[in-house]
């Protein structure tokens, strides 16, 4: 039996001849110089990539995403050959038998099981109702059966079991093969119904007018316990977590592209920013600043810039501490606040910082036409902040407050208010 080589195959067979431009048909394959750990305790794990772009031509700008294409974990894979009772070294193909599709396969093939599983297809995010259905034929048990396809239906009890059995618990494909013993699909039709494995993106945490041909990542490491019990990671994250320069200087490689992005600095330095975000929300802002402290060796004048960041603890997490205490000694930031929200009885969070200061924002916005910029969790950061903004307009603009929203959303409008949030 032929056993073909992960790395041979490549995405897309893109690895073989790398030759820009780069985009996610054809990823450019980096190395990572930097892998370092940002955080000082805490049970978290945040860390601070480089990857190098010498000799690709990739242009970034600050505000810019770059996306990776990460590879699910290996022992994953190998549970899902093992419940399955299949030699994940196979060569297969599967034919697109959509007419009016112009791909011919779903993924590059022929190829292996492995490679499908590791590299195409995502196995660590519960699957959809869709995929559920069309495995419950395969369920030998009756109850089994009933219950994936009550899942599937449109019926408020199937929409409440599959909400609390399959999204509540974070039921990925293997933990359902786990927890329902009677279900074992043929595995080329599980590699046909499961989603593709998507690219992540992460806001670019470095400026190319000092980085032009590194660009640096800030992520947080995801693993928590679910509900079943077993423990939950996400696929990028970990999987990056594990790409160290070694000892001898052999550096791992990540495909990468990068993602245009309207999050952009005034086109006049000489407008003041006020940037939000706290823990990794910091990420855009470090490009921001960069950019900013470049342009002011170059004798630009640069208007106020000002962050407000927050994290749990100072000991602990406040990430690039000395980078952004240095920037501050020098200048480059105006006003550095930083909110530590589990250092007190009481927690303290950026947008209670931002109340502190309202006379200062206040100005900054509505005289001096200030740009703002809030990065992070859009549930309940970003939301807090813009009502926070909603708060300050109403009060020093004396105003009632669908007049504030209104003030807030023209800013939107005008390009004056940009977030880079994700749920």
């Amino acid at each position: 039996m032929n056993k073909i080589y992960t790395g041979e195959l490549g995405r897309l067979k893109s690895f073989e001849t790398q030759k820009p431009p780069f985009d996610s048909k054809n990823p450019f394959l980096s190395s990572v110089t930097v892998n370092r750990k940002l955080n000082q305790g805490g049970d978290r794990h945040l860390m601070h990539l480089e990857l190098d772009v010498t000799g690709s031509k990739i242009r970034y700008e600050s505000g810019d995403h770059v996306a990776v294409f990460p590879v699910n974990e290996t022992a994953l894979v190998n549970q899902i050959g093992e419940i399955l009772g299949v030699d994940l070294d196979t060569v297969f193909s599967l034919n697109n038998l959509d007419e009016d599709s112009n791909k011919k396969h779903p993924f590059p093939c022929p190829t292996t099981y492995r490679t499908a599983l590791m590299h195409y297809l995502d196995i660590s995010n519960p699957p959809r109702t869709n995929v559920l259905y069309e495995l419950a034929q395969y369920a030998t048990n009756p109850q089994e059966q009933e219950n994936m396809r009550k899942m599937a239906s449109s019926s408020a009890e199937g929409k409440a079991l599959y909400q609390s059995w399959v999204l509540d618990s974070r039921r990925n494909i293997l933990a359902i093969l786990q927890d329902l013993p009677s279900l074992r699909p043929p595995i080329d039709h599980l590699c046909e119904l499961m989603p593709r494995l998507q690219a992540r993106y992460y806001s670019i945490a470095s400026s190319s007018k000092v980085h032009a041909n590194s660009i640096h990542i800030c992520a947080v490491v995801v693993e928590y316990k679910t509900l079943t019990g077993r423990t939950s990671k996400g696929v990028a994250t970990n999987w990056l977590k594990n790409k160290v320069v070694t000892d001898n200087g052999h550096k791992p490689t990540v495909p990468m592209y990068v993602r245009k992005s309207q999050f952009r600095l005034p086109f006049k330095p000489s407008s003041p920013v006020i940037m939000i975000g706290p823990g990794t929300g910091i990420a855009p802002f470090m490009g921001f600043i960069q950019e900013r402290g470049w342009l002011k060796s170059q004798g630009k004048e640069v208007g106020e810039t000002v962050l407000y960041y927050g994290c749990r603890h100072k000991a602990e997490d406040y990430l690039y501490r000395e980078e952004l205490e240095e920037f501050e000694r020098t200048g480059v930031v105006t006003q550095l606040n930083v909110a530590f929200s589990r250092d007190q009885g009481e927690k303290v969070y950026v947008q209670h910082l931002m109340k502190k200061n309202k006379e200062n924002l206040w100005k900054l916005i509505h005289t001096d036409n200030a740009h703002i910029y809030v990065c992070g969790d859009a549930r309940n950061m970003a939301r807090d902040v813009q009502n926070t903004f909603y708060d300050i307009a109403a009060e020093l603009g004396a105003m009632s407050h669908t007049q504030a929203v209104d003030y807030i959303k023209k800013l939107m409008t005008k390009g004056r208010y940009s977030q880079d949030v994700w749920s």
